[in-house]
């Protein structure tokens, strides 16, 4: 994979004085028309072998554009912040906005390879990790993002005749370490990881380029014109490039659905939902607190529903079991213009709790596939692919310890109706009503298909979907709080019984 790097690949000085100034004019016009049309961002991978030139080609790059719309972001080992959260989590908080460009020193490629090298990941591992990987950069792509990765090779000799130089030279004699030469020993193992990797990643919406880092000239140039080339086709594109997406859906044709089969008779009556709130909420107190939950686990809750149906009520209720420091209540709205500039997941990436915390979204990133889809607020192509997205998403938080409970509270439109005239009379109530909450009353039976649809394609074995007869608030609140209990519950025990083994 690696041949056409090894070449000798060279260019002159003189050419390369030549050849600079008008590259550099025509990245700046580049980078300036990115900037003001704001229609994606520009993800820039370096990667490769030690003494490959990564480092001044970054600098380079900083010096032939406006450095004040770019960011360089360096990864080592994670931190224990980044350790308490999801593999992925530190990544996505440092994607540029759109507009920008983005450096990555290091990426998401770099951990798997060293714990490949260094034998503490197996390939079967490996091969899971880049899975992942392929499917978040198709979303990246599919947000419409530019993303270029770049593979600085050098030849095991070329590598020593490198590091030699370098240290030779007063002003670069830093950048070689011991390590340096410690993974020289390791080169054939790189080489071999680093090739499967290439190959099982070198996608079509996101290819490896190679660039032999022999030569300073020859890499400098080769970079800055790939980037150049790339950032201009990417202007001339018309829309995005889009990956393709799930098959379109099929509703069953007997008209009965998950939602249509729900008894939302049931209730509870005031003195056995006081009782059972007491337990359950005792209980919730207890195992948030329990040193299994807090050394290894977090939890996210999820709340969907239709308007009045008794989210806020039962939010209010889990929140009563904790220590006001242990969780975050995290109200989802319409996107700020901050967030409208990134992936459409990254709003919620941000808000993930670290272990021992609790986050309960009050409405989530399931709008993509509800509110969104049915208001036309993004195009089909984009709320087909989410499903696959969301369970991703959903798969790496349970991955990292989360346990995922998301609650969809179902009442009837009957139920929704009474209860939109009670916050109209009542004077502290009325902030809860609004022209749109009335106005989406008429699109009830398009709501139902999503929420079946959503339902259907995201409700896992890591991450189910718990469906509550809300026309009862008493006897919704006291599911969610048994719900919450069991599945806590059950993580634990899952724990102690890996521990013993």
């Amino acid at each position: 994979m690696f041949e056409s790097a090894e070449l000798g690949h060279k260019i002159d000085k003189e050419t390369f004085k030549r050849e600079v100034p008008k590259l550099r004019a025509e990245l700046l016009d580049v980078q300036y028309d990115v900037l003001q049309k704001r229609e994606f961002p520009v993800v820039i991978l370096i990667s490769g072998v030690d003494g490959s030139g990564k480092g001044e080609t970054i600098n380079l790059l900083y010096s032939w554009m406006d450095p004040r719309h770019i960011s360089t972001l360096a990864f080592s080992a994670p931190s224990d912040e980044e350790r308490s959260r999801p593999y992925m989590w530190r990544y996505w908080r440092a994607l540029p906005a759109k507009g920008k460009i983005g450096i990555f020193a290091g990426s998401w490629y770099s951990q798997p390879i060293a714990d490949r090298i260094s034998g503490d990941m197996r390939r079967s591992e490996l091969d899971e990790r880049l899975d992942d990987i392929n499917r978040f950069e198709a979303m990246l792509v599919n947000e419409g993002a530019l993303v270029l990765k770049f593979w600085f090779h050098l030849s095991k000799d070329g590598q020593k005749q490198r590091l030699k130089a370098l240290e030779k030279n007063p002003n670069t004699a830093w950048r070689v370490t011991k390590e340096s030469y410690e993974r020289l020993k390791t080169y054939g193992r790189l080489q071999e990881v680093a090739g499967h990797v290439l190959r099982v990643t070198n996608t079509a919406h996101a290819p490896w380029i190679i660039v032999e880092g022999t030569d300073d000239e020859y890499r400098s140039l080769t970079v800055g014109r790939i980037v150049l080339d790339a950032m201009k086709r990417r202007l001339n594109q018309e829309g995005r490039q889009l990956v393709p997406v799930a098959p379109p859906i099929v509703h069953p044709i007997d008209e009965k659905n998950v939602l249509s089969e729900l008894n939302l008779t049931r209730a509870l009556g005031k003195k056995e939902y006081e009782s059972e709130l007491a337990r359950y909420q005792s209980r919730l107190s207890e195992l948030v607190r329990d040193g299994r939950f807090a050394g290894k686990r977090s939890l996210v809750v999820v709340f969907e529903g239709p308007d009045a149906a008794g989210k806020g009520g039962s939010i209010r209720r889990i929140a009563g079991a904790m220590d006001a420091r242990q969780y975050q209540i995290v109200p989802i709205a319409a996107p700020t213009e901050e967030e409208r500039d990134q992936p459409y997941l990254w709003r919620f990436w941000r808000h993930l709790p670290r272990t021992g915390r609790v986050a309960i979204f009050d409405r989530s990133w399931y709008g993509r596939v509800l509110v969104e889809r049915v208001e036309g607020f993004c195009a089909e192509s984009d709320w087909l692919r989410a499903y696959a997205e969301i369970n991703d998403f959903e798969h790496q938080l349970v991955e990292a310890g989360a346990v995922v409970v998301k609650f969809w509270l179902h009442i009837s439109a009957d139920e929704q109706l009474r209860r939109f005239k009670e916050r109209q009379e009542t004077e502290f109530k009325r902030f809860k009503i609004t022209e749109e909450d009335w106005r989406n009353r008429e699109k009830w039976d398009a709501y139902v298909s999503a929420v079946c649809d959503m339902v259907d394609r995201t409700s896992t074995g890591l991450a189910p979907w718990t469906l509550v007869e809300a026309n009862d608030k008493n006897y919704a609140r006291v599911k969610v709080l048994r719900t919450l209990c069991e599945r806590l519950e059950a993580a634990i025990e899952d724990d102690g019984k890996i521990s013993e083994k």
